[in-house]
């Protein structure tokens, strides 16, 4: 998938996964793997940004497997951000899916 496409939706891709669990970094990538490929690199920035705007907090907890593992839950402003997101993509998503169809059924021109 081309990068910048990708880099337009993480936002919304990560905020949907939070919307009913709290995760972690590293399974947030696992999660958001199995439809988009992403580098684990790509989210740790991507997860300061959007709790620098607000828009999801983290809290520590322990582990079982070692280390205490710090968990990303989404505000309420960032359930907000994230509803706006969901229509925004609707919409870009329904036009550009009939702007495809309407080229596809366009006689040619000579």
């Amino acid at each position: 998938m081309n990068r910048q496409l990708k880099k337009g939706v993480l936002d919304l891709l990560v905020l949907a996964t939070l919307e009913h669990a709290d995760r972690y970094g590293f399974e947030l990538v696992q999660l958001i793997s199995r439809h988009v490929r992403i580098a684990e690199r790509t989210i740790y920035p991507l997860l300061k940004r959007l709790r620098d705007d607000g828009l999801v907090v983290a809290h520590l907890e322990e582990s079982s497997m070692g280390a205490s593992r710090k968990y990303y839950r989404l505000t309420d402003h960032g359930s907000t951000y994230l509803r706006g997101l969901k229509e925004e993509w609707n919409e870009l998503h329904t036009a550009v899916n009939r702007l495809l169809e309407e080229a596809a059924n366009e006689p040619e021109q000579k």
